[in-house]
């Protein structure tokens, strides 16, 4: 046995299938795909010529050589990260301010988790959260005010650099009771004579009626509410149709409050993006920030998987 061969990605990787008890889930985890993380195990227990993983058990749980190995990345892994943080923070001085955004400006409560944790890491940096609708949070960046916007814009901008976070499901919420409840997917069509219930963003910031409706012709009315409590209200009320993420609805979904339906038959999916000045983005507390929020969002919501394989939309297909 040749232990040069671990390596500290070696030891994350056993740390995440442990952890997810599956390999697909352990790949969302690392933002690996799927062959990658089989590659990577394969590679190590073939150097170490000893199984590492219990494949036949469901969820996968490691072999005793696993478990001795989870114990060195349980000890080694903090300390590194710990030794690294120290590092960035005799390059980069004491301060680091964060001034945060989010493009939907109620929707805070997933990100809490996150900054938790972040504070626990960086407990002198200074967090707060630019709070307020703005039609354009990417442009807060170039005015300096603030330092890091959550966003799920994805073209090009001079000077902003975008780092993937996640990519999410959008459900359509109809009424229980809703005719439309028992089909397996909509289509454009469904909505056309509902009331659409939104935040009170532009159009084009809504990606069912950018990327789905209005490519269809299909302009439903529109009623606006600010809160997700109150757009999930108004469904169960019978006065509209909404899309919202499938992490930020599923406790309502459990508890049958409202029913939910696909858009398109493969789904209606998006993504979620860390924008930041290009002069920021090498800044340990940022990079920090934003792999804390990966790590934090993939622990806790459920169906996001890596942003870089979100799958096509396919809205159009008939239901």
């Amino acid at each position: 046995m040749n232990l040069s061969h671990i390596e500290l990605r070696h030891l994350r990787l056993l740390q995440a299938l442990a952890e997810t008890g599956g390999v697909s889930a352990a790949a969302e985890r690392l933002h690996l795909t799927q062959s990658a993380v089989s590659h990577q195990l394969k590679a190590l227990e073939d150097a170490l010529d000893m199984p590492l993983i219990e494949r036949a058990a469901r969820p996968l749980q490691p072999s005793a050589a696993g478990r001795r190995l989870l114990a060195l990345a349980g000890a080694v892994l903090p300390q590194v990260e710990a030794a690294l943080r120290d590092v960035a923070r005799l390059k980069e001085g004491d301060v680091c301010e964060l001034r945060i955004a989010v493009e939907c400006h109620t929707c805070y409560d997933w990100l809490m988790p996150a900054m938790d944790a972040y504070r626990t890491a960086w407990p002198q940096a200074e967090l707060d959260l630019v709070g307020g609708f703005h039609a354009d949070p990417t442009g807060l960046l170039h005015d300096a005010r603030a330092d890091l916007v959550i966003t799920s814009e994805t073209g090009p901008r001079k000077g902003i650099v975008l780092a993937p976070l996640f990519g999410y499901e959008m459900l359509a919420l109809l009424p229980n009771g809703h005719p439309l409840a028992r089909r397996k997917w909509l289509t454009p069509r469904d909505f056309d004579g509902e009331t659409l219930i939104t935040y009170p963003v532009p159009e084009d910031r809504l990606d069912l009626v950018h990327r789905v409706l209005a490519p269809a012709g299909v302009k439903p009315p529109r009623r606006e509410a600010e809160l997700t409590v109150a757009i999930l209200q108004l469904v169960a009320s019978r006065r509209g149709l909404a899309a919202l993420p499938a992490w930020a609805v599923a406790p309502y979904l459990e508890r049958g409050y409202i029913s939910a339906c696909r858009i398109g038959r493969h789904g209606l999916w998006a993504e979620l993006h860390a924008a930041v000045r290009a002069s920021d983005a090498t800044r340990a507390c940022v990079a920090d920030f934003i792999d804390i929020v990966r790590r934090e969002s993939f622990a806790r919501l459920p169906g996001i998987r890596p942003a870089a394989n979100v799958p096509p939309l396919a809205a159009s297909a008939a239901g």
